[in-house]
């Protein structure tokens, strides 16, 4: 168990958090849910102790070990893998070493031999002997195949280290686990695995993402931030969502019965107080009216930004035509022959674990790179917009938002442009902010500006939910939901890919692609899916062998 007791954060005259008390019990997973800013990061630094409250204390029960996940992608890069990994659990990592060191030793003395006893006696209590194929098992399932186990770390790409920091973190059964944006950088397949551990996890999980399906699927309660105080309900985020809602509809309601109650009261002591024989009765009525008080109702501090791509010309029937795409990216053949055509009603999700794939498919459709082989073709009645995954080059200058939003409007209007920025939430001031300093969610919704601004009817989008907080993603779900064009796009959020997708087109390790017309949870489910899955199974089984 860990809780904290009357926590208070100040960041100069601010209150981040004012006396907060939250307990989080064995056997429980906690989403930790909040605005952009609402602290739900540094609650978590709180808890592990990284950071001082102003005020209060946490509170873990003694003998209880607690893991985190790391954010220090470079911290690790003169270890192997696997050892990275049992640094999990660093008093076993440091009876392996000290082991390591004693029995290397020339000159082996009885002093030597009673200490590699003991250590080996509290090796064996913490299943020391298991702990490499523990720490091996943890690491394939996250996709980090046996061949980079005992490869350094910093050998390593920026997606396999999140990975490794990952398993690092769950390794060695902690009792608390606390996770900041373990989803992030991990492909459709590790958030799956990642889900069926922490839902079969028998100890205390504290979670943060916005991915919204992930937080339904392994959530037990939602602990919620709102104006520096921490509200904990009980399910998962829907159920957060909904209860959240019928708690301020009953408060209203309660709130209009006391306000009607508050006008008759003042009706009837506005008539019977210079009435002598009412007058009693006009007082008790008065005494009664001081004593009703309206709840306060604070509105939430969450912000939706309003996302609505309109296209300015309706799409004809000839789209997009693709044949025989083949691409090699330093010797990797990332895109094998690759043919499909787009239907004007297409929202497609471009799934797989090879994320350089997809990337380098939009970058070609995009003409910003030529394929080795193969054509494709737009039709006459398309325009296109574009979100790169990366987007540096774009943001590399001395421009304002709103100059920068300028140089891509039809309309030579800055009020026009104006209005586009203040639907993502950049008021007033904002707009003379330079875009070099902008933080990642501030670039991201720069981009959705240009997008909606662009009125293209085809949209191109390579992770675009990245560095969005929830209120972002919903708004961006909701507003590819409607969109009355053709979408192609890779996402890791299993919600936003399922509601928005009517067809899924996976880029296999081999370059080659699976293409149906079906939702995600039925391509999940699907025989086809079933037979590769079998076949990766066994290809990795032979692997390991």
């Amino acid at each position: 168990m860990i809780s904290a007791n009357n926590v208070t954060l100040r960041l100069g005259k601010k209150a981040l958090f004012e006396e907060v008390n939250i307990k989080f019990t064995e056997g429980n997973c906690y989403g930790l849910i909040g605005a952009n800013g609402a602290g739900k990061s540094t609650f978590l630094k709180i808890l592990s102790g990284q950071l001082e409250p102003t005020n209060g204390d946490v509170v873990i029960t003694p003998g209880q070990r607690l893991s985190v996940l790391e954010q220090d992608h470079f911290k690790y890069d003169d270890y192997t893998v696997l050892d990275t990994v049992i640094m999990g659990n660093s008093r076993l990592y440091e009876i392996m070493k000290e082991k390591d060191a004693i029995y290397a030793k020339e000159d082996f003395t009885d002093e030597d031999g009673i200490r590699a006893s003991e250590l080996e006696g509290e090796f064996a209590e913490m299943d020391g002997w298991e702990a490499e194929s523990n720490a091996a098992s943890l690491l394939n399932g996250l996709g980090i195949e046996t061949d980079y186990h005992y490869s350094l770390m910093k050998d390593l790409n920026g997606s396999q280290k999140v990975k490794v920091l990952l398993a690092k973190a769950l390794f060695g059964n902690p009792d608390i686990l606390l996770l900041d944006e373990p989803t992030n950088h991990l492909d459709l397949d590790a958030i799956a695995w990642l889900e069926e551990f922490l839902i079969n996890f028998d100890n205390t999980v504290i979670v943060v993402s916005h991915d919204r399906y992930f937080l339904n699927k392994v959530c037990t309660h939602i602990a919620d931030i709102d104006y520096g105080k921490i509200q904990l309900y009980a399910g998962n985020y829907d159920f957060w969502y909904e209860s959240s809602q019928l708690l301020i509809k009953q408060m209203k309601e309660a709130n209009k019965k006391k306000e009607e109650k508050i006008k008759e009261l003042q009706d009837f002591i506005s008539r019977f107080s210079a009435n002598a024989s009412k007058s009693k009765q006009a007082t008790s009525r008065k005494r009664a009216l001081e004593k009703i008080e309206l709840d306060e109702i604070r509105p939430s501090s969450r912000k939706y930004p309003y996302i609505d791509f309109r296209p300015d010309r309706e799409i004809g029937n000839e789209v997009l035509t693709v044949e025989g795409l083949s691409k090699t990216i330093n010797g990797e053949k990332v895109l094998n022959n690759i043919s499909f055509i787009v239907g004007h009603n297409d929202k497609i999700a471009f799934v797989g674990s090879n994320e350089l794939a997809k990337t380098t498919l939009f970058q070609i459709l995009m003409g910003e790179i030529e394929p080795d082989e193969g054509t494709f073709k737009w039709g006459v009645t398309t325009s296109q917009a574009y979100f790169p995954k990366d987007s540096s080059k774009e943001f590399d200058n001395d421009y304002t938002i709103a100059d920068w939003l300028m140089g891509y409007s039809p309309v030579d209007d800055i009020t026009y442009v104006r209005g586009f920025l203040g639907r993502m939430l950049f008021a007033g001031e904002d707009g003379v902010k330079k875009v070099r300093i902008l933080s990642g969610g501030e670039k991201v919704r720069c981009l959705l500006s240009k997008m909606m601004i662009s009125g293209a009817n085809c949209l191109i989008l390579d992770e675009p939910t990245n560095h969005l907080d929830m209120e972002s993603i919903t708004a961006l779900n909701n507003g590819l939901i409607k969109y009355p064009g053709v979408a192609l796009f890779a996402c890791r959020d299993h919600q936003f890919v399922q509601t928005t997708a009517n067809r899924i087109m996976e880029i296999l390790p081999d370059g080659s692609m699976i293409d149906k017309i079906t939702t995600y949870d039925e391509y999940l489910a699907s025989d086809a899916m079933a037979r590769k899955r079998t076949v990766y199974t066994a290809n990795k089984e032979d692997d390991e062998n």
